[in-house]
């Protein structure tokens, strides 16, 4: 009798290593990782119209061909200090697509890096205590050429439902 492959457990798709792309950067000399395909596009650093009254961690808005986009500063966003703005300095638009809504970010980071291939079974999950970094905002943990990769989770990390209710509590 003929084995059927969709029902095997041991058919060659379900032993196939799903790979991801991710887009790489760094922040205060870490580095990280971020679904690429929320990516739009990386910008250079052109300056920022600062918003009266926004939190610490918007840094104001750009207007990008006529659509206005706010900018996170990922450093302030993330428990640290502030980017300090320098050559390499890059806006990286991207959108977020959730069943609430869709929105488009910008975000602030010291400098893209790569964008590189991670295989599901080099991401480790993210430490449940001792991380710098809120857990829920880490997807999970690669490492590559010795180097660890945080790998974000954007629709955490950037919650528009959340960063609206930060927003509301700093008009407060």
């Amino acid at each position: 009798m003929p084995i059927n492959r969709q029902e095997h457990d041991n058919s060659e798709d379900t032993m196939v290593d799903k790979t991801s792309q991710f887009l790489t950067f760094t922040i205060a000399g870490e580095h990280f990782g971020m679904d690429l395909h929320q990516t739009r596009e990386i910008i250079e650093y052109a300056g920022i119209t600062k918003v009266p009254l926004m939190p610490k961690f918007i840094s104001g808005v750009i207007n990008l061909r006529g659509e206005v986009v706010p900018v996170i500063d990922l450093s302030v966003r993330l428990g640290r200090k502030p980017i300090t703005i320098h050559k390499r300095t890059c806006v990286i638009v991207i959108e977020l697509h959730t069943s609430e809504q869709y929105c488009v970010l910008g975000l602030l980071a010291d400098a893209v890096n790569e964008v590189i291939d991670i295989s599901a079974s080099d991401i480790e999950e993210a430490p449940a205590f001792g991380a710098k970094i809120r857990a829920e905002f880490i997807q999970g943990i690669a490492k590559k050429d010795g180097e660890f990769i945080v790998l974000l989770d954007a629709e955490k990390t950037l919650s528009p439902r959340e960063l609206a209710h930060l927003v509301e509590a700093e008009l407060q």
